[in-house]
């Protein structure tokens, strides 16, 4: 065999047996899970190349990533002494009192909108509760990164990397557990927005600190007919 068809078979082989992080990452599909809504779940992490990927880390309502996490004087919608500008439906958490009623991120603090365009965006509350209900889950693997497959009653699949979260520049939980940006505001707290969490023994909502640093999932609205 000539060395230009060597080249060739080895290009070829390559891409039969490369995972899915050599995928072109300008393009996003999305898995139909059947789900009541109707709702399409990406298939990749936003900011991600492959299913394995972890993708980029965002605090919830920003759109762009930036570190330390869990900062309050740095996080986009608090003042340098930790008082609350937006999403603060308690005036306790308010600065000099403020509130509004906003408990869905707006599509400008959306950075599933802001980087893949309006047709995607965050999870809601709702719609990760859905994903819970109608699917099954099973703690695996990927390409050696431990996540959760969860299925759908249509037998098709989403992979869901266990990227941990994170506080200050250190991650926690790499490898142990999910979490997962909703875009819905915990009113009883406005502090904290709702996670979608998992590990090798659960899946759930959770609530935490809207400085955290977590993955998230795209969605967007059902195909049209």
């Amino acid at each position: 065999m000539n060395t230009t068809k060597k080249v060739l078979a080895a290009i070829m082989l390559m891409m039969m047996v490369a995972p899915a992080n050599a995928q072109d990452c300008e393009h996003h599909t999305f898995v139909d899970l059947g789900l009541p809504s109707g709702t399409l779940w990406s298939e990749t992490n936003l900011g991600a190349c492959g299913k394995e990927g972890t993708g980029e880390i965002f605090s919830w309502g920003e759109t762009v990533p930036q570190t330390p996490y869990h900062m309050r004087s740095t996080y986009k919608y608090c003042t340098s002494d930790d008082w609350y500008t937006k999403y603060c439906s308690d005036s306790f958490f308010g600065y000099e009192g403020y509130f509004d009623d906003l408990e869905v991120l707006q599509v400008s603090d959306d950075a599933a909108a802001a980087n893949w365009g309006s047709d995607w965006c965050i999870p809601t509350r709702e719609q990760w509760k859905e994903l819970l209900t109608n699917t099954t889950k099973k703690w695996s693997e990927w390409y050696g990164v431990k996540g959760c497959f969860l299925t759908g009653r249509n037998g098709k699949s989403i992979f869901l990397p266990a990227a941990g979260t994170y506080f200050g520049e250190e991650s926690y939980n790499d490898e142990q557990a999910g979490y997962y940006w909703s875009s819905s505001l915990n009113v009883n707290g406005p502090d904290c927005a709702y996670v979608f969490y998992f590990d090798a023994n659960r899946a759930e909502m959770s609530s935490f600190p809207r400085t955290n640093g977590m993955s998230i999932r795209p969605v967007r609205a059902s195909r049209k007919k």
